[in-house]
């Protein structure tokens, strides 16, 4: 089941403090409403009762999605102990093991497991279309405000690029294509599961960055 707990919280606004309730745990098949609130964020929202701000806080969260078979840790401190016990076990079942460090990149993990597409190759997919957005829209780097995976349909990825001034636009990539291009480097891709990798373009752009400086060399 679920787990919450009430804690003291000082609003940043008027720094009066309140009660309000966190989640330590969220089992996404049983509590099918929290999943909701995991994808739209309002799980993190708080509201202060003395000025009337609502705001955005982060707290540690374990994900769990057992028909899918996955479980996200949301936050950049250490595992907790139980869960750091566990991941042998989830993984020799098959779980697919995550580290998220914020929100958003939280709520697009939730959808890019449940569509069941290797994480991996949706960082190859986003990084492929912020280069064709470099080098064929003429688009400059600085400009650029995000990569977003939207949904796989009928064995194409949609890759949506933010661009500043709400701008933006949208890339149709045939996952054939990038199952190709994963195959041909598989080792440089290779993940320890077990150990909840971070998967996201830090992730890709440092694996690039020592292919380059090896190359160097």
């Amino acid at each position: 089941m679920s787990q919450s707990r009430t804690i003291t919280y000082t609003c940043p606004y008027c720094g009066g403090t309140f009660e309000t309730e966190i989640y330590e745990s969220v089992h996404a098949d049983k509590d099918p409403d929290l999943r909701e609130r995991c994808l739209s964020g309002d799980l993190f929202r708080v509201f202060c009762p003395h000025c009337k701000h609502d705001f955005m806080i982060q707290f540690p969260l374990v994900y769990m999605d057992a028909p899918h078979r996955f479980v996200i840790w949301l936050s950049d401190q250490p595992l907790p102990q139980e869960l750091d016990r566990t991941a042998a076990i989830l993984a020799g079942k098959g779980y697919t093991l995550r580290r998220c460090t914020q929100l958003q990149a939280f709520s697009e993990k939730i959808q890019i497991l449940e569509d069941g597409i290797d994480d991996r190759l949706v960082e190859l997919a986003k990084y492929d279309s912020f280069i064709e957005c470099l080098e064929n829209k003429r688009v400059e780097e600085k400009d650029i405000t995000g990569v977003e995976y939207q949904r796989v349909e009928n064995e194409v990825m949609k890759i949506n690029v933010r661009i500043r001034d709400d701008r933006g636009l949208s890339f149709l990539i045939p996952l054939a294509g990038i199952r190709d291009e994963f195959e041909q480097d598989r080792d440089l891709f290779r993940i320890d599961n077990r150990r909840f990798p971070q998967i996201d373009a830090a992730w890709l752009t440092a694996i690039y960055k020592k292919v380059n400086a090896s190359d160097v060399h």
